[in-house]
């Protein structure tokens, strides 16, 4: 008997999550945290938290479950991608981590294009440079902390922290690597160039394995922690949306994974690496050895929709909230929803973006706004997803759809439509956790590879098919692509008045 663990280190928890030989879950266990924002703009958060949390998930779940250490084969790590933890020469934390969602780094993005060439950047790492990105935090810790940064010694990322603190090694995963836009994404390796011109210092940088590969082994102490066997085996598994993509078995071209969380994901897996010429899309090597994938993301999807019922009908239950437009037209009565409440990042890397209703009359109701939240946010993913079909991915057939947002009927149905694609759900409520179990079982051998993985595992459990409304959905979309060039300006002229004067 072979069991096997996931582990997800989010932005506001660790979970562990146990599956059995047939790929079943028997037991999730999360604990939870917070992290702090000292600044505007910045977002830091503790190493420390994800070490004991993962020490304590992983305990539950042994606990809860009573199985045999000795058939726990392996564990697989996941979590939030891009944030920067900084160890020195005893490998010491340095400082809190800067998170993926850290705004601070705008002037280091424009140096790093400065520095490197912007269209030389994108053709080496896949991607224009963003705040969210690590190569930048770097770059704002050696400008604003040197200090700091003269005493770094090793650069990890959140997962591969947990990593170190589970096994003692200093090791990312290829897919977390490509995420810190110091990769040379089709090489699947360090970029020497860029690494060089940004003056970083290559020894900082651990080696890079596939997702798949086994890291090391559960030190005594670590052991002790969690209940489970000292050399238990961790692999290497790989960033969130990579993992979630495993999770839900969207990992061959024409199949992509959609995120309807607090943000939004479109994850298409590729078999070479595709790279948009602009830096619209996000490209990065995946998890699954010789594939790469392109991500387009949103940053307030269902996050959007909690916006609009904790503002408007913060006593309405989520389920009343939704069903209350489900007889509204589609079109909302001519009622056009933004959904940039926290910026954008696909199609438009605009941190200044904003939300906006268009399109009001008194004829509105809260129905109408709660419906036009929906297809804004689905209007924001068909933005992502035409630019994945202008890059070659054409013969996308399905949606596998997950994150809290996809529990609702209406939505689904409205993605179908806007999207004009078939929609479905799969058994796996997990997503990243469960992803990260199976890379484990994969690169234990329990399975052979990830096609039979994903075929033994995975099911599908719901279909949504387009219906007559897309095409008016389409005629819609052609108003609401016109939007955000018309207002860029008028955003960024309220984002700069003086707060004093202008406050929200």
């Amino acid at each position: 008997m072979s069991y096997f663990i996931g582990i997800d280190t989010s932005t506001t928890a660790t979970k562990a999550l146990l599956i059995d030989p047939k790929g079943a879950v028997i037991s999730v266990a999360s604990n939870s945290y917070d992290y702090q924002t000292p600044h505007p703009l910045w977002s830091e958060q503790s190493p420390d938290l994800w070490s004991k949390g993962t020490f304590a998930s992983i305990a539950q779940v042994v606990q809860q479950t009573g199985v045999d250490p000795q058939q726990v084969k392996g564990i697989g790590l996941t979590g939030q991608m891009h944030g920067l933890v900084l160890l020195d020469k005893n490998n010491q934390v340095l400082r809190p981590s800067i998170l993926w969602n850290d705004q601070r780094t705008t002037a280091e993005c424009d140096e790093i294009r400065q520095l490197f060439g912007k269209s030389q950047l994108i053709s080496v790492t896949g991607n224009d440079a963003l705040t969210g990105f690590t190569a930048s935090k770097i770059m704002w810790v050696k400008h604003h902390e040197p200090d700091i940064y003269h005493q770094i010694a090793k650069i990890l990322l959140p997962k591969d922290y947990v990593r170190f603190c589970l096994t003692g090694e200093l090791t990312l995963d290829r897919a977390g690597g490509a995420g810190t836009q110091l990769f040379d994404l089709k090489a699947r390796s360090w970029s020497a160039d860029l690494i060089n011109t940004l003056g970083i210092d290559p020894q900082w940088l651990p080696p890079t394995v596939e997702g798949t590969e086994a890291t090391g082994g559960l030190t005594a102490e670590a052991a002790a922690k969690t209940g489970l066997l000292p050399n238990t085996t961790v692999y290497a598994g790989g960033g969130d949306q990579a993992a979630s993509a495993v999770g839900t078995g969207a990992i061959a071209e024409g199949v992509v994974s959609l995120s309807l969380g607090t943000s939004g994901v479109i994850f298409a897996t590729t078999d070479h690496p595709l790279i948009e010429p602009d830096g619209k899309l996000h490209a990065f090597c995946h998890a699954i050895p010789d594939k790469w994938h392109l991500m387009g993301v949103m940053l307030s999807a269902a996050g959007s929709l909690r916006w609009h019922h904790d503002t408007h009908a913060p006593d309405s239950d989520y389920d009343t909230f939704t069903r209350s437009c489900a007889d509204i037209p589609a079109g909302s009565g001519g009622l056009i929803f933004l959904p940039y409440l926290t910026g954008e990042r696909t199609p438009h890397p605009d941190p200044l973006a904003r939300g906006a209703f268009i399109g009001l009359t008194v004829q509105h109701t809260q129905a109408h706004m709660t419906r036009a939240v929906m297809e804004g946010v689905a209007f924001g993913f068909r933005d992502i997803f035409e630019l994945m079909q202008g890059m070659g991915l054409s013969n996308i057939r399905q949606v596998r759809v997950s994150g809290g947002g996809s529990k609702s009927p209406l939505w689904r149905q409205i993605l179908a439509d806007v999207l004009n694609t078939e929609i479905v759900t799969v058994n796996t409520a997990e997503g990243a956790a469960f992803g990260a179990a199976l890379l484990a079982a994969i690169g234990h051998g329990h399975f052979s590879d990830p096609a039979t993985a994903v075929e033994q595992t995975i099911q599908i459990t719901g279909r949504t098919k387009p219906s007559t409304n897309a095409t008016i959905y389409s005629n819609i979309y052609t108003i609401y692509r016109d939007l955000y060039p018309r207002l860029k300006t008028s955003f960024h002229r309220l984002s700069h008045l003086n707060h004093q004067q202008f406050s929200i």
